[in-house]
């Protein structure tokens, strides 16, 4: 394998380009007309344009991507997180193409892809899960009453497909459930090509920790230290740390023998996530879901760990046996955490503010500081994509080495011409229930008056 095409963009785009040039391989990009100039373009060997800047007319055609691997005598896809990562199609046109597809395969995307399935066999592999109604298909306005009840309240409206909090709603009574259930289908279909979605009970008091596995052969898979992800808004992740803090005892264990013996039930290859609720009260962990892909936080594990997930990812794509190459339980040294800078105003309820980055000055490259972006000064935030300008992680010693590194470097990152979440951030990290770890999925929306004071500076521009 000599030539690897990135069917993705951004940071995440640019971070695997980086991979491929650590390894020797050729790196080839895709482009829409919105990213003509982007800063992924720039950073690979070759590019193609595939289309117009809708996400649908372009980084989702997975015909325009596969002729551009075809031009370019690509032989391998990696399709990064979000669009097509975790489209099964996509990766079965892939192999049936000739080419490798940088991921589990089409077999293990759909099963586990699909909450629904994931679910059942998350339950076979004696992992506990949650109270779900199953895929719904065309329920009456009471069917889908009856449905919530069997469920309980409060409880979400999932899509089956994708991740990110994409088409997530949380409905405390069954009010007006058929609508939110005809608008979660409707976003998840613009977002993942699938309408699918199901019901799942919500616990109130919970904490959204995550294990990071790698399947290096058929009945192997390895466990890496635990991802808290609980500080969140409208169920997307906002800051993520590794390992996780004030786990009662043996529930970090047992989180990391879940997951792996979930990816070896189903024979799972390359890098993956299984994502679990943990309720903040009794300590039980629930099964939530499996990202058959990479993951947007993934450098938290790198950073403690000194493992390059991508390229391992790569390596493994070219056909290496990676038995030797991961420890059997790798295990954390130090604490490391990330924060994602987004294009948004947390004042206005987290609404994206695209335009132009007129500045953006982020901390010069030092030791413990990682900064991962897909964007530079004068480059465009796009209302057609993820609003995020870059990721920066910090390590430390402890945890709380890592948190005062972190707010460092946030300090030192200057940005201007669009709104953005810099001082939000910063808020986050000095509130002291984060300094503690008294972490849940609420955080945020309890804490909102108390994090928004003071925002003013990073209104939208006039």
């Amino acid at each position: 394998m000599k030539s690897v095409l990135i069917a993705n963009r951004g940071e995440i785009a640019c971070r695997i380009a980086r991979a491929c040039r650590s390894l020797g391989l050729r790196s080839i990009a895709v482009y829409s007309d919105a990213d003509r100039d982007a800063l992924h373009v720039a950073l690979a060997d070759a590019a193609v344009h595939i289309g117009p800047a809708p996400a649908r007319q372009s980084y989702l055609d997975a015909d325009a991507i596969l002729a551009a691997a075809r031009a370019t005598g690509a032989a391998a896809i990696h399709p990064g997180y979000g669009f097509l990562s975790e489209n099964a199609a996509f990766a079965r046109k892939v192999a049936d193409a000739g080419l490798v597809f940088v991921g589990p395969g089409d077999a293990i995307i759909a099963e586990m892809g699909d909450k629904g399935r994931a679910r059942a066999r998350a339950e076979e592999a004696g992992v506990p899960v949650l109270p779900g109604s199953g895929r719904l298909t065309d329920e009456t306005s009471q069917d889908l009453i009856a449905r919530a009840a069997a469920v309980g309240f409060p409880l979400l409206v999932k899509a089956t497909g994708g991740g990110g909090g994409i088409g997530m709603r949380r409905m405390d009574a069954a009010g007006d459930l058929a609508a939110a259930v005809e608008r979660a289908r409707e976003q998840a279909a613009r977002s993942f090509g699938d309408d699918g979605v199901y019901l799942e009970h919500f616990v109130a008091a919970a904490r959204h920790v995550e294990v990071q596995v790698f399947g290096t052969a058929p009945g192997r898979a390895v466990a890496f230290p635990e991802r808290d992800c609980s500080v969140q808004r409208r169920f997307q992740k906002v800051i993520e740390e590794s390992p996780a803090t004030n786990l009662p005892d043996g529930v970090a264990r047992g989180l990391r023998d879940a997951a792996a013996r979930l990816a070896e039930r189903v024979g799972y290859l390359g890098a993956g996530t299984v994502e679990f609720i943990v309720d903040a009260v009794t300590g039980r962990f629930y099964f939530l879901e499996m990202n058959t892909r990479i993951q947007v936080e993934h450098p938290v594990t790198e950073m403690v760990t000194g493992l390059d997930l991508v390229a391992l990812q790569l390596r493994q794509a070219a056909g290496e046996d990676l038995s030797a190459a991961i420890p059997d339980a790798p295990q954390a040294d130090g604490h490391a955490i990330e924060a994602r800078i987004y294009a948004e105003a947390p004042e206005r309820g987290f609404l994206p503010t695209p335009g132009r980055l007129a500045r953006l000055d982020l901390p010069a490259p030092q030791p413990g500081v990682r900064i991962d972006s897909g964007v530079r000064s004068g480059d465009q935030i796009t209302p057609f994509y993820d609003p995020m300008i870059a990721k920066v992680i910090a390590w430390g010693a402890d945890r709380e080495a890592a948190r005062r590194r972190l707010d460092d470097a946030l300090a030192a990152t200057c940005i201007d011409g669009v709104g953005c979440n810099l001082a939000f951030l910063r808020a986050v990290l000095a509130h002291p229930d984060f300094r503690t770890g008294s972490i849940t999925t609420d955080f945020i929306v309890r804490n909102g008056p108390q994090l928004m004071a003071g925002l003013s500076k990073n209104a939208v521009p006039a």
